[in-house]
C-alpha cells in the first residue's frame, strides 16, 4: 500500500480518537517550507499541535522516539509561522504533543501530552 495513504488513515485515526476526547480539530497538514503541523486542535483553552507518528514495531524506541531534536524544531518553527497567520490562535498557550498510531495492537493510538517543549 502507498506510504501516502497508509499515513493518511493514521492522521484521520489521530484527528477522530482526539474528537473523542473533546478536543475540536481546527487545522490539518498545515504545510510550509520549513515543515509540516500534522494536526492542530484545541483542547480547552490550549492550542495543541499534534504530531502523528506510526509504527508497526517498536525498534528503535518506537514512533515517539523518531522525533528527534531537528523535527522538534521544524514543528516548532511552522508553528511559529501558524501564530503569525492564524493571529486568533495567538493568544492562546501551545502545547506539543504526540500521538502515536498502532497497527495492531490496543490501545490503537496512545496520546503522549507535553512531549517537548518549544
Amino acid at each position: 500500500m502507498d506510504r501516502r495513504l497508509i499515513g493518511q488513515r493514521a492522521e484521520e485515526r489521530a484527528a477522530t480518537f482526539l474528537r473523542e476526547h473533546g478536543c475540536k480539530v481546527v487545522l490539518r497538514n498545515f504545510r510550509r517550507r520549513c515543515g509540516e503541523l500534522d494536526i492542530v486542535a484545541r483542547e480547552r483553552g490550549v492550542l495543541v499541535v499534534a504530531e502523528v507518528r506510526l509504527r508497526s514495531r517498536e525498534d528503535y524506541g518506537g514512533a515517539a522516539a523518531s522525533i528527534d531534536a531537528h523535527k522538534r524544531t521544524r514543528i516548532v518553527r511552522t508553528t511559529q509561522l501558524l501564530l503569525q497567520r492564524h493571529r486568533e490562535f495567538a493568544r492562546l498557550p501551545v502545547r506539543f504533543d504526540v500521538l502515536v498510531v498502532h497497527e495492531d495492537r490496543e490501545p490503537a493510538v496512545e496520546w503522549i501530552r507535553h512531549a517537548f517543549e518549544a
